[in-house]
């Protein structure tokens, strides 16, 4: 079995390919008999005895085999006969980095040879590396044809090593204007021909796009296959390979050898940024302050054509700019930076998304290996997970000097102080620390802490340094952690584990309350990590929460001494001074919210909300701007009552038509939803229907972003509707709800102003 190695070098694109290698799972030592029996007649294999040892404290040997196929046929054949066999579904090539601490970056040697286009290299030795890779980046987008699907046009934007191009390959016969970066092809089969050769020469590391995978390149692929073409998108003219991600999920996974897939979308998600919708038009708006050329995104398809036919020009400029503005947005996200840097932190390839899972292995089996141990079989996922975190009831009120203090990395810095470990939990000694539900760990022999004191470390120098992309990628791989420990298909799983960290975190949260309020200062609340102090009778708030965050520290550190013998890793952090604050009601309660406040920053004058109805998709944009808007009144001190009767009047009027649009995703695709239909489904339905009788492809089959209004004939898609609109239930059912989490504390509501305003007779 060979093992194919693309690298990005300072010279080029370097192939390096390792011959002779064999897949390994392991089985326990006592199952070889019944292993040979089976196996024997059936796959070529052999058994190798090693140091090792299950998490049962049995001996396990490694099963080799020469290709991944017959690894594949005889795990199915011991999974039948009921021999586990551990670590089988490592990948071949991560096995061979992790097993040699390569993550990322890497230092190869050999006799390397000049091929057409790469330089490569057999049986090199590979060695950990430190380096900063220049990257060719190609950003791609295409046009497409909704009534014929025939392929417009490709258009191309190159940035990185080697400088800019623009590159537009269109369909059809020449026009002037168009600019000398666009070539004009006859035929779909010379468009696709142009653009293989002029790609094959530009010769990126990476592609990025936008929807990249489930769209552009399967559209390409689809059309390469219909006209019998290859699509050879991969270096050295090698052809995409695909497969499905997951059980039954229809997402699409790309591999072209030699070069990255990036997709912006999937890209932005993992690198934790958020957006209300991830259309490019609006992250374009949002991160870039402009957007596409084309606006009206429901008449977009028709315009598309209609260019095609009249303004080649146009079109090419439409197509190429969506190109810069996929390439701008990776560039003011810092998304290659960061794709890069978790590389360098986990060994996973830049283009793998999410990939949690797979990150927490390839750092914890080579140090578990040599620790003696192969890892667990994944389970079926039917053990219940630990509890959440924890939550302390809210007191409802309007406020003044408020601060928040927060526990930096909360569960990072348990598993840190606590030595919890899945190895330290089953690692047999007299020297223990406890956990929860009957768990307890190692103090000496523990892996997980160990990685978090290293991860920790170089974010601390990631942030000295203003390495923005590097502290983000550390700190979202450290809190994926705890989330890995209580996943189901994580082969570490066990609630033990991830119970003796949220368990902790309960006990850590309601000590630090009883503690704050043992100093005179109420706690109003309390999630996770976060404890809400009051300070309206202090003087200085923000010397008082920098002192009390001290003494909290200087506390934990000698109790956890005192207590387990441990050294503190817990540390409080100051985070915010609310000048104001509001916790709300639980509507038609006296209790208070959970998950949802608002408060206005002392200093800074920005307004936070949590959970409140302006960082919710589905409310209207009119409804998000009143309650913007109230909150900075309330805060203020200025009144409200006149700007709310103001408001419903121009609501009722008419006025505010434009902000009354809805939003709501369609999770799944639209023929599922057969019972207790919600709104914006009847939207989604009403709109393909009236699409089809159109001749127009649905819009929804997959599911979506739907826009509608409520009429008084129900949900209409936005672009589609005609009945007038439904005012009464913008004032009621958006409007209402947000007036009353304030006038509540004014014992009034939006009903009684509304009725204020009403002749008696």
């Amino acid at each position: 079995m060979s093992l194919v190695f693309w690298l990005a070098a300072d010279q080029g694109p370097v192939r390096c390919e390792v011959t002779g290698q064999e897949a390994v799972f392991f089985i326990e030592a006592a199952r070889l008999k019944e292993a040979e029996k089976l196996l024997s007649p059936r796959v070529s294999w052999r058994a190798a005895p090693l140091n090792l040892h299950s998490f049962g404290k049995r001996p396990v040997l490694a099963c080799y085999f020469a290709s991944q196929r017959q690894l594949g046929a005889a795990r199915a054949l011991l999974r039948e006969a009921g021999i586990q066999t551990y670590e089988a579904d490592v990948r071949p090539t991560d096995r061979y980095l992790m097993e040699r601490f390569i993550k990322g970056t890497v230092e190869v040697s050999g006799l390397a040879v000049r091929k057409q286009g790469f330089v490569e290299l057999v049986n090199p030795v590979m060695r950990p590396a430190s380096y900063e890779p220049s990257l060719r980046i190609a950003s791609l987008d295409i046009e497409t044809s909704v009534s014929t699907q025939s392929l417009l046009s490709i258009a191309i934007h190159i940035t990185g090593q080697g400088g800019s191009e623009k590159k537009v390959f269109m369909l059809g016969a020449p026009v002037p204007d168009a600019g000398d970066h666009v070539t004009f092809e006859p035929s779909e089969v010379a468009l696709l021909e142009a653009f293989h050769a002029w790609f094959a020469q530009q010769d990126p590391d990476l592609i990025i796009g936008w929807n990249l995978v489930g769209f552009d390149l399967k559209y390409l692929q689809d059309r390469c296959d219909h006209l019998g073409i290859p699509f050879r998108l991969g270096r050295g003219g090698a052809p995409i390979s695909w497969r499905l991600l997951g059980r039954g999920q229809e997402r699409l996974y790309a591999l072209a050898p030699g070069r990255g897939l990036l997709d912006g979308i999937e890209m932005l998600r993992t690198a934790t940024w958020r957006f209300e919708s991830y259309s490019l038009e609006n992250v374009a708006r949002q991160l870039l302050g402009r957007g596409k050329l084309i606006h009206d995104v429901e008449a977009r398809a028709q315009e598309i054509e209609q260019l095609h036919q009249q303004d080649k020009a146009s079109l090419a400029a439409y197509n190429l700019e969506d190109c810069v503005l996929v390439s701008d947005i990776f560039e003011r996200a810092g998304l290659i930076e960061f794709a890069v840097q978790r590389s360098r932190l986990t060994g996973l390839e830049l283009e793998r998304q999410g990939g949690s899972v797979a990150a927490f292995d390839y750092l914890y089996l080579p140090k578990l290996h040599r620790s003696g141990y192969v890892a667990p079989v994944v389970e079926d996922g039917s053990e219940a997970g630990g509890p959440g975190g924890y939550v302390l009831d809210s007191k409802p009120g309007l406020y003044r000097h408020l601060v928040v203090l927060d526990f930096k990395s909360l569960y990072p810095s348990i598993i840190r102080t606590f030595r919890v470990d899945p190895l330290a939990m089953i690692y047999e000694d007299d020297d223990r620390v406890p956990g929860f539900r009957g768990a307890s760990f190692s103090r000496h022999q523990a892996l997980l802490p160990g990685i978090i004191e290293q991860l920790w470390a170089a974010r601390d120098a990631a942030k000295a340094g203003k390495r923005e992309a590097e502290s983000q990628a550390i700190k979202i791989i450290m809190n994926s952690f705890y989330g890995v420990l209580g996943t189901p298909g994580c082969r570490f799983f066990d609630s033990r584990l991830v119970s003796s960290i949220t368990l902790r975190g309960h006990e850590i949260l309601q000590r630090t309350r009883d503690l704050i309020e043992a100093k005179g200062y109420p706690v109003i609340y309390g999630d996770t990590d976060s404890v809400f102090v009051l300070m309206q009778e202090v003087a200085d708030p923000d010397a008082e929460a920098t002192e009390l965050t001290a003494y909290l520290n200087a506390w934990w550190q000698q109790h956890l001494m005192d207590a387990y013998r441990l050294p503190c890793h817990l540390e409080l952090q100051f985070e915010t001074h609310f000048e104001r604050f509001l916790m709300p009601r639980v509507r038609g309660s006296e209790k208070g919210s959970k998950k949802r406040y608002a408060g206005l920053v002392a200093g800074s004058g920005e307004l936070i909300f949590k959970g409140l109805e302006t960082v919710r998709s589905d409310w209207s944009p009119l409804a998000r701007e009143f309650q913007q808007t109230l909150y900075r009144r309330l805060f203020q001190d200025e009144p409200l009552e006149p700007y709310i009767k103001q408001l419903v009047q121009q609501v009722e009027a008419g006025a505010m038509d434009d902000k009354l649009v809805l939003r709501r995703r369609l999770r799944r695709p639209l023929s599922q939803y057969t019972k207790n239909v919600p709104p914006h489904v009847k939207a989604a339905k009403r709109a393909d229907e009236i699409r089809a009788a159109k001749g127009m492809a649905p819009a929804f089959k997959r599911g979506g972003w739907v826009e509608y209004v409520m009429t008084q004939a129900g949900p209409e898609p936005r672009q589609y509707a005609s009945a007038p609109l439904d005012y009464a239930f913008y004032i009621e059912r958006q409007l209402a709800p947000i007036a009353d989490a304030v006038l509540v504390f004014r014992g009034t509501s939006l009903a009684e102003l509304n009725d204020s305003q009403l002749p008696l007779f």
